[in-house]
C-alpha cells in the first residue's frame, strides 16, 4: 500500500510551481469571468454584443495557437509562460478603464493571444509526470489550483451587489491584473525547463518564417496523431464550441429569467467548485486505475443530458442541483482527458 508521501510525490518542482501560480489565476478568473457579461451590459452592450465580445477571444487564440505550439518546442517554456502572464496582466488594464463595451471587445481579442502559454504548460506537465501518475497528478493540480477559488465567485457576487456592477468589476479586474503579474513572476523564477536540449532563439526578425513553419507543419503533424488522439481532438473542439456558445449567457439567464442576484449566482458557483474539488482527486485515481476513455464517455453523456435542463430551472436550489451534476462530470472529464492527451502525444511534439 502506497503511503501519502509516495502517492503525492509528484507535487514538487514544476508541478508545485504551476499549481501555486495556477491557484492565483484560478481565484481571479473565478471572481471575474462569471460576471463579465453583466459588465458588458452595464457598459451599453446587449446579448448580441456579448456574443461578439466572447467570439473575439477564440479568434485571437486561433491566430496564436499554431505558433504557440511551435514556440513551446523551440524556446524556453518557462519564459514563454511568464511572458503570457505579464501580457495578460497588461490587457486587463484595458478592462479597468474601459468607457464602453467596445473596449472590452478589444481587450478580449488581445487576451485570446494568451493561449501562447497553453502548449508550453501542457508539455511541462506531461514531461514532469510519469504515465502512471498523470490522472491523479493533473487532478491534484486542478484541485490545488481550484481550492483557493472556491469562495471567489461568492465574494465577487457580494462585491457587485455592494459596489454595483460597473465599479465592482473594475476593482476585480485590478485585482486580477496584480495576481497575474505575481503568478508570472513566480513562474519565471521557479519553473525549470524540460526542453533544454531543443531550446533555441526565435528572433522577431524571423517571426514570419517561424509562423510559416508552424502553419505549414500542421498537416504533417495531424498525420502523426493516433486514432485515439484524433477522436479526442474532435471532442475537445466540439466542447470548446458548445462552451463558447453557452457559457457567456449562464449568468445573464440566471439573472434576468430566474431572478438570481449576483450573490446567489456566486453561491451556486461556490457549491459547484467545492463539489468539483472534492471529487476531482478520487476521479484522477480512478482514471489511472481503470482507464481514461470510459470516464470521458460517461462525463460527456451525463453532461449532454443535464445541461439543457437549465432552461427549466425556476429556483436557486434547482440551479444548484444542476450545476452540481456539471461539477461531477467535469471533475472526471478534466483529469481523464488531460491524462489521455499526455499518454497519446509523442514527447517530441507535445508543445505543438
Amino acid at each position: 500500500m502506497s503511503t501519502p508521501d509516495k502517492t503525492f510525490a509528484f507535487m514538487r518542482g514544476n508541478i508545485l510551481v504551476l499549481s501555486i501560480s495556477g491557484a492565483l489565476g484560478m481565484f481571479c478568473r473565478s471572481m471575474v469571468f462569471p460576471y463579465a457579461p453583466l459588465f458588458i451590459i452595464s457598459l451599453g452592450g446587449n446579448p448580441a454584443e456579448i456574443g461578439i465580445v466572447y467570439a473575439l477571444g477564440p479568434l485571437g487564440g486561433l491566430i496564436a495557437y499554431p505558433i504557440a505550439g511551435y514556440l513551446a518546442d523551440h524556446v524556453s517554456r518557462a519564459k514563454l509562460i511568464a511572458f503570457t502572464g505579464y501580457f495578460s496582466s497588461l490587457t486587463f488594464l484595458i478592462n479597468i478603464f474601459a468607457p464602453s463595451w467596445h473596449w472590452l471587445a478589444a481587450a478580449r481579442l488581445l487576451q485570446g493571444f494568451a493561449v501562447l502559454q497553453h502548449p508550453a504548460s501542457s508539455a511541462l506537465i506531461a514531461d514532469s509526470l510519469t504515465p502512471k501518475s498523470r490522472g491523479r497528478g493533473i487532478a491534484t493540480m486542478m484541485t490545488v489550483s481550484g481550492a483557493l477559488a472556491i469562495l471567489a465567485p461568492y465574494a465577487a457576487g457580494h462585491m457587485l451587489d455592494w459596489q454595483g456592477v460597473d465599479t465592482g468589476m473594475r476593482i476585480l479586474y485590478a485585482i486580477m491584473a496584480a495576481a497575474y503579474a505575481l503568478g508570472a513572476t513566480i513562474n519565471l523564477i521557479f519553473i525549470e525547463d524540460t526542453n533544454e536540449a531543443k531550446t533555441e532563439t526565435v528572433e522577431f526578425s524571423q517571426l514570419s518564417e517561424s509562423l510559416k513553419d508552424a502553419y505549414s507543419g500542421i498537416p504533417a503533424l495531424l498525420q502523426q496523431f493516433p486514432r485515439t488522439l484524433k477522436a479526442l481532438t474532435a471532442i475537445i473542439i466540439l466542447g470548446f464550441m458548445a462552451n463558447g456558445v453557452a457559457s457567456p449567457f449562464w449568468v445573464v439567464y440566471a439573472n434576468t429569467h430566474i431572478g438570481l442576484t449576483s450573490t446567489q449566482w456566486g453561491l451556486v458557483l461556490l457549491v459547484e467548485a467545492a463539489l468539483g474539488n472534492a471529487v476531482r482527486i478520487p476521479a484522477g485515481f480512478l482514471a489511472d486505475r481503470y482507464g481514461r476513455t470510459r470516464f470521458i464517455l460517461a462525463a460527456l453523456f451525463l453532461s449532454t443530458a443535464t445541461l439543457p435542463c437549465f432552461i427549466f430551472a425556476q429556483t436557486l436550489m434547482q440551479v444548484i442541483a444542476l450545476r452540481c451534476v456539471v461539477a461531477i462530470t467535469m471533475a472526471f472529464f478534466g483529469p481523464a482527458c488531460g491524462a489521455l492527451l499526455a499518454d497519446t502525444i509523442p514527447r517530441d511534439i507535445r508543445g505543438r
